[in-house]
Parts: structure tokens; sequence; C-alpha cells
């Protein structure tokens, strides 16, 4: 068993991943799914590696749930879930590997259609298994990870010339992660101006900053975060979102100089910084779509 475990085991941490999004918190599952699987007598187990990939996946699936029951923790604290230690390089590239924005996303979907979803079309395990996993039919199990499917992958934006809006976000977010000052204030508005809730920083109240110079030094300030930064739909319009071991933890949405104009100004004239749990939930979240 130690043997066969090892040799699935890049297999079985990239299931763990997926499903959590933590690197630190997949370790973990491996590690309590290698327990669990050296007490069993596996001698009947015929597809060793898919009973292994079951088991990871069930311990996956109740550190899911898990996480439903707890409160979540203030930004700056973030998330002390996992007890593996990981390195934060690793952890940045292999979600660049994987897809920050897809990372995004699959945090806002129920433990129910994140597991479905990844294991079946990530993974191509049956829906029949997965089914007896979550304690569902078949057919409701497909209906899951159609639900989650549609929410990745987005849907046609109603925005004002979306493409043009992608290409400015997508530039906002190079300049903080490049830490290129002088790109970012090119994006911005003279009269910019960002707003941030209570969670943000934190303070006591929510607050504003106006000006290029301070709104470009605010983003530079958060260059690391920005490394588990994507773009994605935010209600329907293209917007950042970081989510730092696989938990979203901040909403950028943007508004445009050419918003209410028929001109094609595309600098940023205002950032609302989301970070409050409470008006995180109320966001719809999803891919950009092909």
């Amino acid at each position: 068993m130690a043997l066969h475990f090892e040799r699935d085991r890049p297999r079985l941490r990239a299931v763990a991943y997926r499903i959590l999004g933590s690197l630190g918190e997949a370790d973990d599952a491996l590690q309590d799914a290698w327990l669990r699987a050296d007490r069993a007598d596996t001698s009947q187990v015929e597809n060793l590696s898919g009973w292994l990939t079951t088991v990871v996946a069930r311990v996956c699936l109740n550190m899911l749930r898990a996480r439903d029951t707890r409160r979540e923790e203030p930004l700056e604290e973030g998330p002390r879930t996992g007890t593996s230690a990981t390195d934060p390089a690793e952890e940045a590239q292999l979600a660049d590997e994987v897809g920050i924005a897809l990372l995004i996303v699959l945090d806002t979907l129920g433990p129910a259609e994140r597991l479905a979803f990844v294991l079946h079309d990530m993974f191509d395990v049956p829906f029949d298994d997965i089914a007896a996993m979550l304690g569902k039919t078949p057919a409701a199990t497909r209906q899951l990870a159609s639900r989650a499917r549609r929410r990745v992958r987005g849907v046609p934006v109603p925005d004002a010339d979306p493409p043009r809006r992608r290409r400015a976000v997508d530039a906002y977010l190079a300049a903080t992660r490049g830490g290129d000052f002088d790109a970012l204030v090119s994006l911005l508005h003279p009269d910019v101006v960002l707003r941030a809730d209570a969670a943000v920083v934190p303070t006591p109240e929510p607050f504003a900053v106006t000006g290029v110079e301070p709104v470009a030094r605010g983003a530079m300030a958060s260059m690391a975060r920005a490394r588990f930064t994507g773009v994605v739909l935010v209600d329907g319009r293209v917007g950042l979102a970081m989510a730092e071991h696989g938990r979203l933890r901040v909403v950028l949405r943007f508004t445009f100089a050419d918003d209410d104009r028929d001109d094609r100004d595309d600098r940023i004239t205002g950032i609302d910084v989301i970070a409050e749990p409470d008006r995180l939930r109320e966001l719809h979240i999803s891919g950009m779509g092909a």
C-alpha cells in the first residue's frame, strides 16, 4: 500500500488541491487519507488508484463541509485551517498553473458542486462513483456538475464593450503584480476614487482614497496579494478577486470614465474594494468564459 500511495501521490495531491484550493490543506488531506488507507483492508480492491482517489475525495469533502460551519477569519490573519507548512512561492506557482480565476470561482461553489465538477470534469471520475460519495443519485450529481460548469465558464456579459474592459483590468493586475507604478498611473483617471470597506485594512469604518498617486500607492501595497488575484466576472462585470490559500478574501469592482458617456476613455474612475464576508457572499462571481 505504501509504495502504491507514494506512486499515486502527485495525482492525489492534484485532486486534493483542486478540491480545497489550499496547498497546506491538500497535504493535510493526503496525510489523513494515508492513515485511513493504511488501516483499511484492501485485499478485495481491484482498482487501488481509483479507491485512493475516493478516499482523498471523501476527506476533502469533509474539510469543505467543515469550512461552512466556521466563521470567516479576519483578512489580515488569513486562513489557519491547515497544519502542513507550505512554501508561499510554491503555492503561488501552483495557483498560476491551475488558474487563479478557476480557484476563485470554485471557492464560491457549495461542497457538493465543487466535488462533482473537479472529480468529473478535471479527473474523469464517473458520476456513479461521485454520487456514492455524495449520497445522491447519478442524475442529481450530473446536475451539480452542470451548475458548477456554468459558473466556471461564465455567461455572455451585457457590459459595455467587455473586451476593452478586460484589457484594462488585465493591465491593472499586471501593473500591480509587477510593481509598475507608472503603468498603473496611466490606467487611472485624475478623479479616481478608491473605496474600501472596514475589513480591508481593517479599520473601524469604511474609507476612501482620492487621486491618482494615492490610489496607485495603495495598489502597490497589495503586490503580495496580487499573486493570488485573478480576473473574474463580479455581478456580470469584469473585476478582480483574490483567493489566497483557496479562500475568496477580496474583490475589486471597477467603474470607468466612459460608463456614462459615449467616448472611449477606458481609464478607471472608481475602485470598490470588498472584504467583509457578508458582502462577499452577496456577490455573484463567475468565470470570464471563452
